[in-house]
């Protein structure tokens, strides 16, 4: 066994990330790659690619940019492809892509719903099935999840409520089938409040609130520290943890 130190290292691994064109995407895909990963990237918006691309080239790593979305499974298995002919091998998976739900119930029509349990949950089982089809022994799958898979916001999120929920219930049963089976992890992330794409839509004054009321810590999650501790799930430092969801809120969970 290495030095513990050493265990964070991820050289010689090729990291895929889906939503890797902005916000927690960006600092999953930048922290990985300085951690020693090369960086397969994936997102609908393909201009903003480029730039995160340009991020992770900047630290030394190579990368490869992906026009991927998620909710199509045939553009997850080419992604996929892509990445073993660009690298000959895929290690990480961090399902990081999704979107918001904003709508309240009453009024939120069939396709708005369907369209997040698309990206959100469906995406994320897409992206799992064909990772693991191709992911060796030893590798590791993150599901990116939510508080609001365990507590409410006091926004209207039921879809996006909905999607990370069953976030949770996925990881659980493909740690089941597939670590004693095919030596891959698999586990959960799941955030607190932090500054992000999505919550630019939230009301002004929203989130100072959360971080006052709702937070044990008093303040928002600084982006960095969510890549930390996917460091350390995809990593060999938690080499003894899978099916497993870890929150990252400052105590909203348990407040």
């Amino acid at each position: 066994m290495a030095d513990a130190p050493d265990l964070f290292r991820l050289d010689g691994r090729v990291a895929v990330v889906t939503g890797a064109s902005s916000g927690l995407g960006v600092a999953f895909a930048v922290a990985l790659a300085q951690a020693g990963a090369d960086i397969v990237l994936a997102a609908r918006r393909e201009d903003r690619l480029a730039e995160t691309k340009a991020a992770v080239l900047a630290t030394g790593r190579s990368a490869l940019a992906v026009g991927t979305d998620v909710a199509d499974p045939a553009q997850c298995t080419r992604l996929i492809e892509r990445a073993m002919t660009e690298f000959g091998q895929v290690d990480v998976l961090v399902n990081n892509a999704g979107i918001g739900s904003g709508t309240p119930a009453l009024r939120e029509t069939p396709e708005q719903f369907t369209r997040v349990i698309d990206v959100n949950l469906n995406g994320a089982y897409w992206m799992a099935q064909a990772f693991g089809r191709a992911a060796a022994p030893g590798s590791t799958v993150v599901n990116l999840g939510s508080i609001l898979g365990a507590t409410t916001a006091g926004l209207p999120h039921a879809a996006y409520a909905a999607s990370k929920s069953a976030i949770a219930g996925l990881t659980r049963d493909l740690a089941a089938q597939w670590t004693p089976r095919r030596g891959i992890r698999v586990n959960c992330l799941a955030p607190g409040f932090f500054p992000s794409e999505m919550s630019d839509s939230y009301p002004a004054g929203y989130l100072d609130r959360v971080a006052a009321q709702r937070t044990l810590m008093g303040r928002l999650g600084d982006p960095v520290e969510l890549a930390a501790t996917l460091i350390w799930l995809v990593s060999p430092a938690s080499g003894y943890v899978t099916g497993q969801t870890i929150y990252v809120d400052g105590g909203v969970t348990i407040t």
